[in-house]
């Protein structure tokens, strides 16, 4: 998998991507993943990448030409399954859709900054708009990072354990089960012994009943999608 990150503050993005599993599946060649300044694509000598708003209104635009070229560039150069715009408005993060783009060969995301982009640039580009909460950060960077972590992971060979992925909370619309590990008393709160009994099917049963009263309790909107 490829993934291209268009943004105004590169250094910004870089951190999550020198460190823990993002960094063990660059190195291993599973994913790469690129930064591209939007600044490195403008045309006058400030580097700007905004301006006013027509109409007037308080907050600054993103211009649609340095993205224009910026995008038209990549394009040209290989083709793209999703082009990704980190906003507000956009259809929230879930686990589902982490496992759709998770398949995919060529992503472009786009940060947003300010109060967002011409309009233009949605209508010409942008394919998938996402967004991974209800509130509003100072741009679309740590969007894009949260993105890239939920993506990364689920492809095959980042994890240690391949089915490690797969009983996450939210993959099955039901929260993680409690787990446990040594010691097994601590402080007089001991694990459960169905855990020890070596009888799987009882501890899988165990599990699955123990996600669905977690959920229960704590989502109960998943339960009824």
């Amino acid at each position: 998998m490829r993934i291209d990150i268009i943004t105004v503050l590169p250094e910004l993005l870089k951190s999550p991507f020198e460190a823990s599993i993002l960094k063990r599946a660059i190195e291993a060649d599973l994913v790469t993943v690129h930064f591209h300044n939007l600044r490195d694509y403008t045309s006058d000598r400030y580097k700007s990448v905004d301006d006013t708003q027509f109409g007037g209104g308080a907050g600054m635009v993103m211009m649609v030409e340095p993205i224009d070229k910026c995008i038209t560039k990549l394009q040209s150069q290989r083709t793209y399954d999703e082009i990704i715009y980190m906003t507000p408005d956009g259809e929230t993060l879930k686990q589902g859709i982490a496992n759709q783009l998770s398949l995919k060969e060529n992503i472009i995301i786009l940060c947003g900054h300010y109060k967002g982009v011409d309009q233009r640039v949605r209508d010409m580009f942008v394919t998938r708009e996402i967004s991974i909460g209800d509130y509003v950060l100072s741009g679309g960077e740590l969007g894009a990072a949260v993105l890239c972590d939920a993506i990364i992971r689920l492809i095959p060979g980042v994890l240690g354990n391949e089915t490690s992925a797969l009983t996450d909370s939210f993959q099955d619309n039901l929260l993680a089960p409690p787990i446990y590990t040594k010691p097994r008393d601590y402080k007089g709160m001991k694990v459960p012994e169905v855990l020890f009994s070596g009888n799987f099917p009882n501890i899988e049963k165990w599990r699955e009943e123990q996600a669905y009263l977690r959920t229960k309790e704590r989502r109960p909107d998943l339960l009824e999608d």
